[in-house]
């Protein structure tokens, strides 16, 4: 019984722990129904009712939450909680030594500054938010059977919404419906990633058309992957009303933030809203970053903490000695306590402990941080305003990004940079070109536009006469990718395309199979095939032209969700490979097709209707001005070439691509799948039904390395063996002259094969958990033995500048890193035609197999250095401080193979050994993964300041990680701006912001710390000195107004201007001198003795200060503040006289306030009077005379120390020309003397 009494209770315990394992397990898909369906239900019976609404939030604060929750992130700053608690500990009675008042005016200064700031900016993000909100879209109403207008932040998930032409998406929607009859939605995402160009969109598969009205039985049910920020993924699957599912990909999704284009209307339903769509989870607002030289003075705030507590503790130490001596006698300045008895020694001395912390508050200098902000904002202001670095081509000029890390430009010591479009210019050149084994060249560039024949004559195709591609300028979009491309046929390969066009147009009219063709005309015209369709290029015509939004108030919205939209980090060239996957026709509709028995096709079938008296050139004025906008310019060049040759890309659909060959007219391919271009992959493959031979064919074209693994084994005869040989001399060729290389190759497929790999491709597109490996199989399955066609070499220029800006980075102690994914003979060529890589200086290259044999070549590295330093005569050392070491002229280039074996844990230090003992470093056929850990591993093992520069999507994560980022706005996007801290148009305008602007903002920086905090000690040593002749009693010979704002008004606006202002070396000199850089590398302007021995200056001269006013009025009848107002004044004259002229108006200022506070405060501080005390001290020669003489015994040892030991205050320029100067007066010397 008792066993049966307990098992229903360990049953019950058993079903608890199973539901509690249970509970942590989130479904990982989001289901979305219809609200239509749900329009007469109670709130709670919405299945769509836990998502998030469309209305977004971007502000901080409320009116109640402002001010708690402001002051609460201010006292975040250790000085702030510093200062509130000095001011309040002066409210104590016992221990106070200022008005409670005037105290708390300094702190409270401070806080109000920063919270109005604060609220200015929440505020104004506010009315963003608000008019965002309150925009109109269409949404569908069930009730009313329409659509009617609401406001975006009343848009729900689920909401079925209309879209109109140049109207900016509310929220993430699924394409369900386009006015299109291709059923595609044309967007452009500059808002989300800077593209310009057009994208297509697909409307959901076998979704059917929507009109006016929804019927609510084609209702279906969406499940998709929950909110997350990959802007270049989307999965999912739809639930027809038939039990049918369908694959959804990133195709079917319009992102919130994108406009609509070319397309008059479409209907999709929400999937996303709010704060849940990608856009605003990619919004992580500013960045901060503290800069290295706002760690070390962090380091010396703490120091100043130090000498305050040992001062107070001296003084209270003095005092409670000096309370000590009288005994049972009291003084009679002795404070008694609250209660009205005497105080014994040693709680005089704990009280006085706290007074001396209130009245040396000023050692801690409160401005200090307000006035580092305000000197940022206004060095990055005058940044902005150099013409210099405004580039006049693309109307772009520098964007700093983070306002707190302007310093860290004139510190840098590593520089990792990307190539294409970095180095390079990325507007890409069809240069050369191999066919079936045979080169090609279109070196030549184009003579004339006027040698084609008028339209409509027939003729034979030339033989002699270079045909020039007819130039395509888009002249209504300048903002396109694509620019003027201009290409001159090649006479022998034109010749073999015409000839291959005729045999296959007398094919056409004679029924005869295409197989007749010979096999090397046959590569030809499938290798124009594959430049044709092989891409994601989209074909605008002239009779359709581009619509752009207006400048009205959807235009100013839409730059508010550019703006907002700023900080949007993309990482899409880290997806996996069949992340990127585009959609495609049904696979299930496809694999249906192919079940079916389909008669033959004839061939007369395949072409379009060809004009008579067809001349085979196809060309007319209006499909010369057909319009191509690709996503790369790689892509560009390619269509490009291909319509050199008459080979033209004229339409583009999502089951169908339409080409135009001379001699044939209009081919319309069937496209039954696109695999698409990723960085995994490295290539990209489309599936067609060719139109000729009714067979399924595979394109492919991607990057050497990977094709050329993937092509079928040359065992079935000698001709494709050769090809293959031939090929890969060739790509050696143009890599070595520093082209791009791609390999084009194809594959046919029977009918059954497609079949088999259809079902299974169909299984991964439909599933949701781990689908990205799934697709990435499936693509693997499909691009085997390959059939290769050719190659292509790509032009891509140097951009202008690049090897002077490298030469003079150098010069400047910079060490230059190439991260790259380009082919390691292209490279090696840019490498020498941009300097990184000397002709003299020998190249240690390292490419391994295994990690064993990665390992032997470092060993094998590190032994030829040390042999090579004990030989070399042209070694210098690093000027990197943090990390000593020596580096020798010697280049080192790394394919990405070995790389990935050398930044192993076991290896990584291996190779940072022989990597920073190299004058230049080289990484080929990196990926973005590897560009990140290569800049993380320099920066952390070595401690030195790394920048990384790049362009691209796959540069963002190398961004991020060093200690600065710099973007090039440039031909692939805006996803590296985006990410940076730094915007630059052009590479050779860092020479200028790190050498010139980097130069200044580090030195003023640096210089204006180490004056407040020298300024600030010296000041308090007054004090200080003083309680020597008061007891220790915490009393001070200065005003309270004087001691509380000397601090933040008297001596804080003249450094705001040198921080600002200050140039030590001219840009020019600058510039000139590069090796002046080093200054800021070796942190000469700030350095940690530097702070101790301002400490000493400060304690010197306020000796002086002190003591000279001290014997000049000894034995006479003058007040305290009499004698206590010459000491602040020369203290103030000699704190400012370094300064220079420009310093001379603050002077004046504190004689103006003193002269004004003087006369009207004739009972301020009782029982002192600072009545008329400045006026009675201008009419005293004793006092002018002490003006004089104070400075300049105070200020002598500081001078005397510049000019005999060239010590730290010495311009970097002198010491830089100095030992230049010596060794060339030697050198005259010795030449009169000879």
């Amino acid at each position: 019984m008792a066993r049966e009494s307990e098992d229903p209770a360990m049953t019950k315990a058993s079903k608890v722990k199973r539901q509690r394992k249970k509970k942590p397990k989130e479904n990982k898909t989001r289901t979305v129904h219809a609200n239509i369906l749900y329009d007469n239900a109670k709130g709670e019976e919405n299945p769509n009712r836990h998502y998030a609404n469309n209305e977004i939030k971007t502000t901080k604060y409320t009116l109640l939450s402002f001010l708690p929750k402001n002051l609460f992130e201010q006292f975040h700053r250790f000085a702030n909680v510093y200062f509130v608690f000095i001011a309040l500990l002066n409210f104590v009675p016992v221990v106070n030594a200022f008005q409670p008042e005037l105290a708390l005016a300094p702190v409270v200064f401070i806080l109000s500054v920063t919270a109005i700031k604060d609220l200015w900016e929440d505020y104004r993000r506010h009315r963003s938010d608000q008019e965002i909100n309150h925009m109109d879209c269409l949404v569908y109403s069930r009730a009313e059977r329409r659509y009617v207008e609401k406001y975006w932040k009343e848009l729900r998930v689920g909401d079925f919404i209309r879209l109109r032409c140049n109207e900016i998406l509310p929220a993430d929607v699924l394409l369900l419906s386009s006015s299109d009859p291709d059923r595609l939605c044309h967007i452009e995402t500059a808002t989300l990633d800077g593209e310009t160009n057009l994208k297509q969109r697909q409307v959901v598969r076998n979704f059917p058309q929507i009109y006016t009205s929804i019927d609510i039985s084609n209702i279906s049910i969406i499940e998709c992957e929950k909110p997350n920020n990959d802007l270049n993924r989307f999965r999912g699957y739809i639930i027809h009303r038939s039990g049918r599912r369908d694959a959804l990909y990133k195709e079917n999704l319009l992102l919130r933030g994108c406009t609509i284009r070319n397309t008059e209307e479409a209907v999709g339903i929400v999937i996303y809203a709010g704060h849940e769509t990608k856009a605003m989870l990619n919004n992580n607002g500013p960045r901060y970053k503290r800069s290295k030289l706002e760690r070390q003075m962090n380091v010396d705030v703490f120091w100043c903490v130090i000498i305050l507590l040992v001062m107070c503790l001296f003084a209270a130490v003095g005092h409670g000695l000096w309370m000590f001596q009288y005994g049972d006698k009291r003084p009679v300045f002795d404070v008694l306590s609250p209660e009205g008895t005497d105080l014994s020694p040693i709680m005089s001395a704990i009280y006085l402990f706290l007074t001396m912390i209130i009245v040396f508050q000023v050692l801690i200098p409160i401005s200090l941080f307000v006035s580092i902000e305000i000197v940022k904002i206004c060095q990055v202001y005058f940044i902005h305003q150099d013409m210099e670095l405004y580039d006049e081509e693309t109307d772009s000029h520098l964007q700093c990004r983070a306002l707190n890390i302007t310093e860290d430009l004139g510190q840098m010591q590593y520089i990792f940079s990307d190539k294409t479009g970095t180095l390079t210019e990325n507007k890409m050149v069809f240069r050369r070109c191999t066919v079936a084994g045979v080169e090609y060249s279109h070196d030549h560039p184009v003579q004339a536009h006027g040698l084609q024949q008028p339209h409509g004559q027939c003729s034979s195709p030339p033989t002699s006469v270079l045909i020039p591609l007819c130039c395509v300028l888009s002249t209504d979009n300048p903002s396109s990718v694509l620019q003027e491309k201009d290409i001159t046929p090649d006479p022998q390969l034109l010749d073999k395309v015409n000839d291959c066009s005729s045999q296959m147009d007398f094919m056409r009219f004679h029924s005869q199979p295409t197989s007749q063709l010979p096999s090397d005309l046959a590569d030809i015209i499938d290798f124009f095939i594959a430049l044709t369709i092989c891409n994601t290029v989209v074909v605008s015509s002239p009779n359709q032209p581009r619509q752009k939004v207006q400048l009205t108030s959807a235009a100013s919205v839409q730059s508010k969700l550019l703006s907002s939209s700023s900080s949007l980090i993309t990482n899409r060239s880290s997806n996996k490979g069949c992340s990127s996957l585009l959609s495609s026709p049904s696979a299930e509709s496809t694999l249906t097709k192919l079940d079916e028995e389909q008669t033959p096709r004839g061939l007369e079938h395949a072409f379009s209707p060809v004009p008579p008296c067809y001349d085979g050139k196809g060309w007319n004025l209006e499909e010369g001005e057909l319009r191509y906008e690709a996503e790369s310019p790689d892509e560009a060049a390619l269509v490009y070439a291909a319509r050199a040759y008459k080979c033209s890309l004229v339409g583009r659909l999502p089951d169908q691509v339409t080409v135009e060959l001379p001699h044939l007219g209009k081919l319309s391919f069937e496209l039954l799948h696109t695999l698409g271009f990723d960085s995994t992959r490295k290539r990209m493959s489309v599936v067609v039904r060719h139109p000729l031979t009714d067979q399924i064919t595979v394109y492919t074209k991607g990057a050497d390395s990977v094709i050329m693994d993937l092509i079928r084994p040359p065992d079935t005869g000698k001709r494709q063996k050769k090809i293959v040989n031939r090929t890969q001399n060739y790509l050696n060729l143009y890599a070595a002259d520093g082209l791009r290389t791609l390999c084009i190759a194809k594959k046919i497929l029977s009918k059954e094969q497609y079949a088999c790999w259809l079902q299974r491709h169909l299984e991964a597109e439909t599933a949701i958990q781990g689908r990205e490996e799934l697709l990435f199989e499936s693509a693997l399955r499909l691009e085997t033995n390959l059939h290769l066609l050719g190659a292509t070499g790509i032009e891509d220029r140097l951009q202008d500048g690049v090897p002077e800006t490298i030469a003079s980075l150098r010069k400047a102690g910079l060490q230059i890193w190439v991260l790259t994914g380009d082919k390691q003979e292209t490279a090696v060529n840019i490498a020498y035609a941009c300097k990184l890589l000397d002709p003299e200086e020998e190249i240690l290259t390292l490419n391994a197999d295994s990690q064993e044999a990665c390992a032997l070549l470092l060993e094998e590295s590190l032994h030829y250095i040390q042999i090579y330093s004990s030989s070399s005569p042209s070694s210098h050392s690093s000027s990197h401080t943090a990390a000593p070491f020596t580096v020798h002229r010697l280049g080192l280039v790394i394919d990405g193979r070995t790389l990935a074996y050398a930044l192993d844990k076991s290896l990584e230090d291996k190779f940072l050994a022989v990597a920073r003992s190299c004058r230049s470093v080289l990484c080929c056929r990196s990926t973005p993964l590897q560009k990140s850990m290569v800049v993380k591993l320099v920066r952390n093992k070595l401690k030195v300041m790394t920048l990384a520069i790049g362009d691209g999507a796959n540069d963002v994560s190398m961004i991020q990680v060093a200690d600065v980022g710099v973007g090039i706005s440039g031909q692939e996007g805006m996803q590296a701006v985006m990410a940076s801290d730094f915007a630059l148009p052009r590479f050779r305008y860092l020479q200028k912001l790190l050498l010139v602007h980097g130069h200044w903002c580090y030195s003023r920086l640096a210089n204006m710390i180490l004056y407040f905090f020298y300024k600030n000690a010296m000041f308090v040593a007054l004090i200080f000195w003083y309680q020597f002749y008061c007891g220790f009693s915490g009393s001070a010979m200065i005003d309270q107004w004087y001691l509380i704002f000397f601090n933040l008004m008297f001596s804080a606006f003249p450094q705001l201007i040198t921080g600002t202002l200050d140039k030590d070396v001219s840009a020019e000199t600058l510039q000139q001198l590069p090796q002046l850089y080093v200054n800021g590398q070796n942190s000469e302007e700030y350095k940690p003795y530097m702070f101790w021995m301002n400490m000493i200056d400060a304690f010197y001269q306020s000796l002086v200060c002190f003591f000279i006013p001290y014997f000049a009025y000894a034995d006479s009848d003058v007040d305290l503040f009499t004698w206590g107002t010459p000491i602040t004044t020369l203290a103030l004259f000699t704190i400012l006289v370094h300064l220079g002229i420009e310093t001379k108006t603050w002077v004046t200022l504190f004689f103006t306030v003193a002269l004004c506070y003087n006369a009207s405060c004739p009972t301020c501080y009782t029982p002192s009077n600072p009545y008329w005390t400045m006026q009675r001290l201008l009419q005293d020669p004793l006092f002018y005379l002490l003006c004089v003489i104070t400075p300049l015994v105070a200020l002598l040892p500081r001078y005397t120390e510049l000019d005999t030991l060239s010590t730290e205050y010495t311009s970097p320029l002198l010491k830089y020309l100095r030992p230049r100067a010596m060794n060339y007066i030697c050198s005259r010397c010795l030449s009169c003397l000879s």
